[in-house]
Parts: structure tokens; C-alpha cells; sequence
């Protein structure tokens, strides 16, 4: 069978086990361990100083951007990304990249290292994981608001607070 396959299989399998809240947390981490790469640095929700001192990208779609992202966040896109994006951007800035979940951003991550971005982290668990913290989240950098994108019905499962958005 072949690998992605075998990823496949594995991620539904624990779309399966995370139907039952009181293995959510359990599949939710298991599913992040299939994405996360090693190599790349994580930051997690309660390092508040690095994500305070960092530029924030959002890697999502601009329409999961609009209904809400972290405050102070720059929108950057996935499909759409270049790193004219962020060409105004020094190479040695502090910055954290993040998405829903953390797979997207993580490519983004890649490809900023790759054009000599020197700090770059991805946001363990993205932004389902920052409302499941209970952090807050903001609409047009200001209006904090409890809507969060899912990206689809499916990924939806992953977000246990919050008002889920289409």
C-alpha cells in the first residue's frame, strides 16, 4: 500500500476516534504528529512572549481570514503565496506562521526558510487549537469575535469552542 495511502487511512481513522469527545484531544495530537515535520520548529500557545515579539502570517485562505485570525496577524495566503508577500519582511525577523491545523503553514514555513528567513515557527496546532485554548481571536484586527473558519465541514470536528464557520 502506498504511503499516502496508508496517511490517508490513518487520518481517517482518527477522524473516526475524534467523534468521541473524550478522545478528541488524544486524536486531535495523533493527527499532528502525522503533519508536523521534525525538523521544523513548533511554538506553542503558551510561549505568549515569542508570539507577542513575532510577526504573525496567516497562511489560510482569505476568506477563513476574514471571518477571524490572531490579532495582529498579516494575511499571506497558501494557494496564492509568493514570497512577494513578504518581501517588506527582514530576513532576520522573529516571525510564526500558522493556519488551521498547521500543515499549510508549515509549507509556507519551509519556503521562507528556504529564501533565507532565518526565525520562522509554525504554530502547534494552528488556530483550532488557539480557540480550543481559549485564546482570543479578532475580526478586522480589532472586533474580537468567537467565529472561527474550518475550513470544511470535516475539519470542523477539531473545533471544540468557538462558533464554526463554513
Amino acid at each position: 500500500m502506498k504511503s499516502s495511502c496508508k496517511h490517508m487511512i490513518f487520518v481517517l481513522f482518527l477522524m473516526n476516534i475524534a467523534l468521541h469527545s473524550e478522545a478528541q484531544s488524544a486524536a486531535f495530537k495523533a493527527l499532528l504528529n502525522t503533519i508536523y515535520d521534525k525538523d521544523f520548529p513548533l511554538v506553542q500557545h503558551t510561549d505568549s512572549v515569542l508570539i507577542q515579539n513575532a510577526i504573525l502570517l496567516d497562511t489560510r485562505e482569505l476568506e477563513e481570514f476574514e471571518i477571524s485570525h490572531l490579532q495582529g496577524a498579516q494575511w499571506v495566503g497558501y494557494n496564492t503565496f509568493t514570497l512577494k508577500n513578504v518581501s517588506h519582511i527582514p530576513k532576520d525577523s522573529l516571525i510564526v506562521v500558522y493556519c488551521s491545523v498547521g500543515a499549510r503553514s508549515q509549507d509556507i514555513g519551509k519556503r521562507l526558510k528556504q529564501a533565507g528567513y532565518k526565525n520562522v515557527y509554525n504554530l502547534y496546532g494552528g488556530i483550532f487549537h488557539w480557540v480550543n485554548e481559549e485564546k482570543p481571536i479578532v475580526k478586522d484586527q480589532s472586533l474580537v469575535t468567537d467565529e472561527v473558519h474550518t475550513f470544511n465541514k470535516t475539519w470542523g470536528m477539531w473545533v471544540k469552542k468557538g462558533k464554526k464557520v463554513y
